[in-house]
């Protein structure tokens, strides 16, 4: 009898846009979800999040893609689909890299509420790219939060000196409120990501 061996195993994608995201992609199928968290009808301030994935190399990355999910403006995420249509908040997002010209995602909601008082509001992000065995998870604080930031047990179980690969900056001189993230997967400013 003949013992077969284990084949090896796949990295993920590139087909995952196709699936996951078509109408950003152009394809005739309909997203079940979008880059929109919240829709302008939803209560909170609302902000705009711009960001690129960038390999070890320092290139931006044209295939990632990332799902993001967050508590609405009052700390809360939401129960049903009957709530997420009535408040204009649904609380996910799902966004490829590959149809930016400058290969960035950009993601529209509002900015998160407390979901407790020892919890700074951010996003929790996982990327999907292709050369990946598994996803990675991170999270996205804000540096206008600083207060909130400094009592944060997440965040605070990341050495100092890497913490700021997880704070989105607000950029200056725009109406509408825009923090850009950066995330690496290697390298020197390599972003930090959770075992989860």
């Amino acid at each position: 009898m003949t013992t077969l061996k284990q084949t090896p195993s796949q990295t993920v994608g590139p087909y995952f846009a196709y699936g996951l995201c078509p109408q950003q992609y152009d394809f005739d199928f309909r997203s079940l979800f979008t880059a929109t968290l919240a829709d302008r009808e939803a209560k909170g301030e609302h902000i705009t999040i711009v960001s690129q994935v960038f390999d070890g190399n320092g290139e931006a990355i044209f295939d990632a893609m990332l799902e993001i999910s967050q508590v609405d403006s009052e700390g809360r995420y939401p129960a049903s689909r009957e709530e997420c249509a009535a408040s204009g908040f649904r609380g996910f997002a799902r966004v490829g890299t590959g149809t930016d010209p400058q290969r960035r995602f950009i993601v529209d909601t509002v900015k998160p509420g407390r979901v407790s008082a020892d919890e700074a509001p951010h996003l929790n992000v996982v990327v999907t790219m292709r050369g990946m065995l598994l996803h990675t998870f991170t999270r996205l604080y804000f540096d206008d939060e600083a207060a909130a930031n400094e009592r944060d047990a997440v965040l605070l179980a990341v050495p100092a000196e890497r913490r700021a690969t997880l704070i989105a900056r607000r950029e200056s001189g725009t109406g509408n409120a825009v923090y850009r993230f950066d995330i690496h997967m290697q390298g020197e400013n390599e972003t930090v990501f959770f075992d989860l």
